[in-house]
């Protein structure tokens, strides 16, 4: 299945991604992933580091004549989003990924692709790789851990590296340059609860919510898409308003990068409030689908009863777990006043799990304005806390400012117009790209973004322009041609 994605152009570059999607490559578990990258930069007789968090470095000389100009760091990260369908079987730990070719998009078989960010690495490798493009001096930066923390780089080796321009490969639309990126921060909740047996003449039911888009919890959070969190917690505040139910357990959602599209909730009411509670659910999943029919049109909401003998939680403490989730703000918070089009803060509720006298709510806070950011947290913490949720923060990173006065900008800016008779976009976009850490240990640095077109980035929709690589790898071999003299 994946030897076609080999046949593709640039060859080069979809041979090295079926190289690397054969490897596994989950967050934090990137240790095949890593020595894979050292054994390729060994295999090329190439100055090949690793430093101690675990980011790998491979340097290449300049091609002929080209010794004089900026060394230029080419920069990718290594791990992948790791999303798959409910009825997919697919381990990420132990196997590649399947790949297959729908018209112009490489896709995969029901989990993510993996092309944020391999389709960058694989370019990178065959940058390294080849005998006859020409280049300045090259130190190709693998980080690793980015999808979920970007430990790779705020731990980055601060010797590692002599560049004088950062080229990240990490943006997703072909037409654009980006010069600056949203921070973030990770906001978790959580609770204790006593669980209760559940009463006598009381009955158990199985809400499911399945078929959301999902998505890129920052360049897909201004689409309105629906939130399964949000919405099964809907269904639930909806039917609790008459009905006293007592939750059991709730799985909803999963990475906090990702938009979530599914939740599954067990609970119990009293057998006489049980077709009330039906009634009223119903009511409400009836007005969700309307509202979504035009966006989310695979959205099913299923209520079945079942027999049960687990835990619950008391109806006060459900209540209040209601109350709290509707209250904890999702999606856009505001929209940036100076630049168009841009998102510059929002919230995801990414996980919600109720299990074994335990919550925990976790969210991914963004925004371009450390104020803002402070802001939002704010306000999320003290909706939770208000609700008797312990409250901590974590893995935050910073935004990049961007610099419109770049030399690298222009010089990017002016080959983009002359390749396609047509300005590029530089813009600023809400996702977490690395660039604004690894400034705070190489300032000096002049940095852009860009990238091939992909779609459906952190689910299982992901899939990758056949002919935006192609276009994207035309520009990228003519940056490189065009680099600055020292």
């Amino acid at each position: 299945m994946n030897e076609e994605i080999r046949t593709l152009e640039p060859k080069a570059v979809w041979s090295k991604f079926t190289d690397l999607n054969a490897v596994p490559r989950p967050s934090k578990k990137e240790e095949k992933v890593r020595k894979f990258m050292k054994d390729f930069g060994k295999s090329l007789n190439l100055e090949t580091l690793e430093d101690k968090i675990g980011n790998v470095v491979i340097k290449k000389p300049a091609t002929a004549g080209m010794e004089n100009r900026k060394t230029v760091v080419l920069q990718s990260h290594l791990d992948m989003v790791t999303q798959k369908n409910n009825d997919v079987n697919h381990d990420f730990e132990t196997e590649g990924i399947k790949m297959y070719v729908d018209g112009d998009w490489v896709r995969a078989k029901g989990t993510t692709l993996g092309a944020d960010n391999g389709l960058g690495v694989a370019a990178i490798m065959a940058i390294l790789e080849s005998k006859d493009i020409a280049h300045p001096p090259i130190e190709a930066l693998f980080t690793i851990d980015e999808e979920t923390g970007m430990t790779g780089a705020k731990q980055l080796d601060e010797t590692i590296l002599s560049g004088d321009i950062l080229l990240n490969l990490d943006t997703e639309e072909d037409d654009e340059i980006d010069i600056g990126c949203a921070g973030g921060v990770d906001i978790t909740a959580n609770k204790n609860y006593q669980e209760e047996n559940p009463a006598e003449n009381t009955q158990a039911f199985v809400v499911k919510l399945t078929g959301l888009s999902g998505g890129h919890s920052g360049m897909d959070i201004h689409k309105g898409l629906g939130n399964a969190n949000k919405l099964m917690n809907r269904v639930l505040y909806a039917a609790n308003l008459e009905n006293n139910l007592q939750i059991s357990s709730i799985k909803g959602g999963g990475l906090r990068n990702a938009i979530p599209r599914e939740s599954v909730v067990k609970l119990i009411v009293e057998k006489s409030q049980a077709a009330a509670f039906k009634n009223s659910a119903q009511a409400e999943i009836k007005s969700i689908l309307e509202e979504y029919k035009n966006i989310e049109k695979n959205l099913k909401i299923e209520i079945e009863e079942i027999s049960t003998s687990e835990n619950v939680m008391n109806k006060e403490e459900t209540s209040a777990l209601l109350k709290a989730v509707y209250a904890a703000h999702n999606g856009v918070y505001r929209m940036s006043p100076d630049m168009e089009d841009l998102v510059e803060t929002s919230n995801n509720i990414a996980r919600v799990e109720v299990e074994n006298g335990k919550i925990e709510i976790q969210c991914l806070t963004r925004s371009s304005v450390e104020s803002n950011k402070q802001d939002l947290t704010n306000t999320l913490t003290s909706v939770f806390e208000l609700a008797g949720f312990e409250v901590k923060t974590s893995g935050e990173y910073p935004g990049w400012k961007p610099n419109p006065d770049s030399e690298i900008l222009k010089l990017v800016d002016n080959l983009y117009e002359e390749l396609h008779g047509e300005k590029a976009r530089v813009v600023a976009c809400h996702a977490g790209l690395e660039c604004g850490i690894l400034l705070e240990h190489y300032p000096k640095m002049d940095t852009v973004s860009f990238g091939p077109t992909i779609r459906g980035a952190h689910s299982p929709d992901e899939r990758a322009s056949i002919s935006s690589t192609q276009k994207f790898w035309k520009f990228l071999l003519e940056i490189l041609k065009n680099t600055p003299e020292r």
